[in-house]
């Protein structure tokens, strides 16, 4: 059975993206996203060398023709500047499947939901495809999509903090009130968080800091890639119901003579 994810227009193979920062260098980001079997990456364009042929680039080390490169707005605390950095990504490398987030201060990373409505309400009108980084709340994803995001990216818990998904059921309402894909987006921090997030009916997981920050990155990378494959499946197989009490495991007890 083929279980094709789709965003938009596009069509990957893989249920996982990985993130492009943190890492020591380009050479073990390359090697982890690999190991992941991810075939869509997100881009910092602030923070990575994609433009400047005098540093190293990292389409040296990741085939933008094999794997699709997602635009990110990581940094950005204003529709002004956000629309800013995905123009230039549009500009410079063609690229129009976006991922905007609009941060709300420097503490938590937590979006800016009012100017994340805003930016996204442009960037649909100027003919991008827009996957966004929002808060866990069924109320604001259902607007996004209204407006015509591709994709909406609830966040699990705080950007790089590892913790998880502390607020299942608010994943859950999101994805059964969606119509369009639903990505958990931060927080994830193992590779038993990104499996919970597939078993609840996510359509995907985006990671960065928990591979790019683990021991053993590579490593990593490939138990995350299992996760999400097995979460994916477990979710598809129809869950059990869960219950109270003991069950017999056979239907049938034997008459003892």
């Amino acid at each position: 059975m083929k279980d094709i994810f789709k965003v938009g227009k596009y069509k990957f193979k893989s249920r996982l993206i990985v993130g492009t920062g943190k890492y020591k260098n380009f050479n073990e980001t390359a090697k982890a996203i690999d190991a992941s079997g991810a075939d869509m990456v997100t881009v910092a364009v602030r923070r990575v060398n994609i433009t400047n042929k005098k540093e190293p680039l990292l389409m040296d080390y990741i085939n933008p023709k094999k794997i699709r490169y997602l635009p990110n707005t990581a940094g950005c605390f204003n529709s002004e500047d956000a629309l800013r950095v995905l123009r230039l990504a549009r500009d410079s490398g063609g690229w129009n499947l976006v991922k905007l987030e609009v941060l709300g201060d420097k503490e938590t990373l937590y979006p800016n939901m009012k100017e994340t409505l805003k930016c996204t309400e442009i960037l649909v009108r100027e003919k991008f495809e827009v996957m966004v980084y929002c808060s866990d709340d069924p109320i604001a994803c259902k607007q996004l999509e209204e407006l015509g995001a591709v994709a909406v990216m609830p966040l699990g818990s705080l950007i790089g903090s590892g913790r998880g998904i502390p607020n299942k059921n608010n994943i859950r309402l999101i994805k059964n009130r969606s119509s369009v894909p639903v990505i958990v987006d931060a927080g994830i921090g193992c590779a038993s968080d990104a499996s919970i997030a597939m078993e609840l009916g996510c359509d995907g997981v985006l990671v960065n800091t928990a591979i790019a920050k683990a021991q053993k990155p590579i490593l990593m990378a490939e138990a995350i890639k299992l996760s999400v494959q097995a979460g994916r499946k477990s979710y598809l197989s129809g869950v059990m119901q869960k219950s109270n009490l003991a069950k017999n495991s056979t239907t049938h007890r034997r008459k003892i003579k």
